[in-house]
C-alpha cells in the first residue's frame, strides 16, 4: 500500500501534467516513500493519456467542479497521507517534501502553503486576487472560523488519511477550499503552513474571479448567517418599528419619515427571512447551526409561520379596507390617510413575505433526515 497518495485535478493540463508527476516522482524518490499519483482529469485535450504514459493513475469524476474531482479522488486514494496540489505548474511539486516532512513528525494533521508568507512570482496572479479578493475572504473565514491560516486558498495542501475521514466534505466547485479549511477547523484539527513560491501558469487560466469569488462568499454565509444577515436584518427591523409606529401614531405627520422607517421595516425583515433560507439550506448540508435557530426553522414550526402571515396579511387588509371606505364615503375624493394606507401596504407584504418563506423553507427540510 501506498503511503501518500498525492492528487491532481486537471482540465486541458496536457502541456505540463508529466512534468509535475515527474517531479512528484522524484520527491518520494529523495525522501524514500511508496506513493501514488493521481490524476482526476475532465480534460479534452489528451491529458489523461499523457498523464498514465508517465506513470499515473487517471480518474474519471462523474460530475465536473474542482471539489467534485478531488472527492473523486479521495474516494480512491489509498495513502496514509493525502498530497492536494494543480496540475499546471503553478506549485512546484518539489516543495512537496516541506508538507510531508511535518505530517510524517505526527505533530500535525493538515499542512497548508502559504504563497503570501512566500513568493508570488510576477504574472502569476492577478492583482485583483492579490490584494482585494484573497486577503478579504481569508479575513472573512478567519473572523468566523480563527484558523491563522494566511492564504486559505491555496491548492497546495496535505493532510493524513484520519483527519480527512473527520470532515463533511460535500462541496462541488471552488469553494472545495474554503469549506476543507472550515471544516478542519471546526473538527479541531491541528494545523500548520509552510511558505511556497507561486509560478505564473502555463495556459489558460480556469479561474472566473467573480463567480469564483461569490462562490466562496456564499459558502461562508452558509455557516454563519446569523452575523450577517438576522443580527443586521434583526437591528433595521427594529429601528424601521420604531421609526413607522411613531411616525403613524403622530397622526401621520412627517411622512418622509415614515417612508423611511417602512423601507428599513421591510429590508429587514427581508433580510432576516432571508437568514433563515441560508440556515435551512445549512441545515440540509449538515452545517452546525444554533438551538434557537433550528427551532425557528423546523419544518413543524411551518403552521405559525403560516398563521403569523395571515395575520399580518389580514391587519394589513383591515386597514387598507377602512381607507377604502373612507375614501367611498369622501366621493373618492382627496383625504389625509395616508399614512394608514402605506401601515397597509407593509403590513400586507410581510404577510405575504411571511407565508412564501415559511412555506419555501418547509420544502427544503422536507427531507431532511435532521426534522423532529
Amino acid at each position: 500500500m501506498p503511503l501518500v497518495s498525492l492528487i491532481i485535478p486537471t482540465k486541458n493540463e496536457a502541456e505540463t501534467i508529466c512534468e509535475v508527476i515527474q517531479r512528484a516522482t522524484l520527491v518520494f524518490e529523495e525522501m524514500d516513500l511508496d506513493g501514488e499519483i493521481l490524476v482526476v482529469d475532465s480534460s479534452t485535450d489528451r491529458t489523461a493519456e499523457m498523464a498514465e504514459s508517465c506513470g499515473a493513475r487517471v480518474i474519471h469524476p462523474k460530475k465536473l467542479g474542482y471539489g467534485n474531482a478531488y472527492l473523486q479522488g479521495f474516494e480512491k486514494a489509498k495513502g496514509e497521507y493525502i498530497m492536494l496540489m494543480d496540475g499546471d505548474l503553478t506549485y512546484d511539486p518539489q516543495e512537496m517534501n516541506k508538507f510531508l516532512t511535518l505530517l510524517l513528525g505526527g505533530d500535525f494533521d493538515m499542512v497548508m502553503g502559504s504563497r503570501f508568507k512566500g513568493k508570488i512570482l510576477p504574472g502569476s496572479m492577478p492583482l485583483l486576487h492579490r490584494y482585494v479578493g484573497n486577503p478579504f475572504l481569508t479575513w472573512l473565514l478567519n473572523s468566523l472560523f480563527p484558523s491563522g491560516i494566511s492564504d486559505v486558498h491555496c491548492g497546495m495542501r496535505a493532510i493524513t488519511h484520519d483527519a480527512l475521514q473527520k470532515l463533511q466534505l460535500r462541496t462541488g466547485g471552488m469553494e472545495f477550499a474554503s469549506e476543507m479549511v472550515i471544516e478542519a477547523t471546526r473538527k479541531g484539527l491541528r494545523i500548520s503552513e509552510v511558505p511556497i513560491t507561486y509560478y505564473p501558469r502555463r495556459g489558460e487560466s480556469k479561474l472566473n474571479t467573480f463567480s469564483d469569488g461569490w462562490r466562496h462568499l456564499r459558502f461562508i454565509l452558509l455557516y454563519r448567517p446569523v452575523l450577517y444577515l438576522l443580527v443586521p436584518g434583526g437591528l433595521a427591523l427594529m429601528l424601521g418599528l420604531a421609526l413607522t409606529a411613531g411616525v403613524y401614531l403622530q397622526a401621520g405627520s412627517r411622512m418622509h419619515s415614515l417612508i423611511l422607517g417602512s423601507l428599513m421595516l421591510l429590508i429587514g425583515y427581508q433580510m432576516l427571512l432571508a437568514g433563515l433560507y441560508f440556515e435551512a439550506f445549512g441545515e440540509i448540508y449538515g452545517f452546525s447551526s444554533s438551538g434557537i435557530n433550528k427551532k425557528l426553522i423546523s419544518y413543524h414550526s411551518l403552521e405559525k409561520e403560516l398563521l403569523l402571515g395571515f395575520a399580518f396579511l389580514a391587519t394589513g387588509a383591515i386597514i387598507g379596507l377602512q381607507v377604502l371606505l373612507k375614501w367611498q364615503a369622501r366621493g373618492f375624493g382627496s383625504i389625509d390617510e395616508l399614512g394608514s394606507a402605506v401601515m397597509a401596504m407593509i403590513l400586507s407584504l410581510m404577510g405575504i413575505q411571511t407565508i412564501i418563506s415559511g412555506m419555501s423553507i418547509s420544502l427544503l427540510l422536507l427531507n431532511n433526515e435532521h426534522q423532529d
